[in-house]
């Protein structure tokens, strides 16, 4: 085992089997914690949540939800314009979540996830080194300004779906074994934030908007169990989002989260876009890992990687490799292909 790779999270396949068969059969050596694939609803990252527990909130009214395709309901959004839309009922002063533990949905599948990896373990199908990761979005990802009309209503929100974020954590750290299990914090809308991409929203204060959730719930996390993060410039209706002139604002917000972590931090995943001048990847010289070990997601248009790496090893000599994101939008048929990049890119043969 070594920790050359990491595999961000989302790998759309059938089954978890699948999964850990083909990308954990070929890249577990390379990882030191490997996902379940996010595979099902999860795939489209926070649409679960919005269409399984949110749309399903007697404190909640729908206002919008992805337009239907053929006359048939669809639940994953197009793009943001497509996203589900929320606004709390009147007189709502704030929405909680009941069933703690297990109303979001993470822990069962983490447990049920974690139980097909140590089989598979056990049986030689994947290697036995690397621990079982578990990939979950950050509050304010999972409630963006975007999903609401009324802004104020986020902040209704956001503060009981903090709680039941925070339980549903702790239900994974008590029926996991700490020393097999890896969480990952995935943080697209902080980003968003980061370079003052919200309207109404100054970027100068993005920071202090966002680390409230790290503090509620990462120091709660044992510090048996690997912590890490990924920051994201999300794929909702293609990759990237959007494209800063460079790559400060992340490097600001993820020492910001080191640093507010109350505990320490195993490794941090900075996204890179298709880019060759130096001025994009200088503020990596900034970054404060205090110790974790730093991603950079490099492994895209291949034909550029060298070039690539190169500048990125100006201002951060040592790092492992990582895509972009997840590949929950991403054609099936193309993960054969990303697979063999994450090979090429730590110089194996596919």
């Amino acid at each position: 085992m070594s920790d050359d790779l990491l595999l961000v999270g989302s790998i759309p396949y059938d089954t978890v089997q699948d999964v850990f068969k083909t990308f954990g059969g070929k890249l577990g050596k390379f990882v030191s914690a490997m996902p379940d694939g996010e595979v099902g609803p999860r795939s489209h990252w926070i649409s679960r949540v919005h269409y399984h527990v949110l749309a399903l909130h007697p404190d909640l009214e729908v206002v919008q939800r992805p337009a239907l395709e053929n006359g048939a309901d669809r639940l994953h959004p197009r793009n943001a314009g497509d996203s589900w839309k929320f606004r709390v009922r009147d007189g709502v002063k704030e929405v909680r979540f009941g069933d703690p533990g297990w109303r979001l949905g993470y822990a069962r599948d983490a447990i049920n996830s974690y139980f097909v990896y140590k089989t598979m373990q056990e049986k030689g199908s994947v290697p036995q080194g690397p621990r079982f990761q578990v990939s979950m979005p950050m509050v304010n990802s999972v409630l963006p300004p975007r999903i609401f009309p009324v802004m104020k209503d986020m902040y209704k929100v956001r503060p009981g779906f903090t709680e039941a974020l925070k339980a549903e954590t702790l239900k994974i750290v008590e029926k996991i074994p700490n020393k097999d299990l890896a969480i990952q914090w995935d943080c697209a809308s902080e980003l968003q934030d980061a370079y003052g991409n919200f309207p109404g929203l100054s970027a100068d204060d993005a920071i202090e908007r966002n680390i409230g959730q790290i503090k509620a719930i990462s120091p709660y996390i044992p510090e048996e169990v690997a912590l890490g993060y990924h920051m994201c410039f999300g794929t909702l209706g293609g990759w990237p989002r959007f494209e800063p002139a460079d790559i400060g604002g992340a490097v600001r917000m993820a020492n910001a989260f080191i640093a507010n972590s109350g505990r320490r931090v195993d490794w941090i995943h900075i996204p890179l876009l298709d880019r060759e001048d130096e001025a994009f990847y200088a503020p990596l010289a900034e970054l404060k890992p205090m110790g974790a070990r730093v991603y950079l997601g490099l492994i895209h248009h291949m034909e550029s990687l060298a070039e690539r790496t190169a500048l990125a090893r100006k201002f951060v000599p040592e790092f492992g490799m990582a895509a972009y994101c997840g590949f929950g939008r991403i054609p099936q048929n193309e993960l054969g292909g990303i697979l063999d990049d994450h090979l090429k890119a730590i110089g194996q043969s596919a």
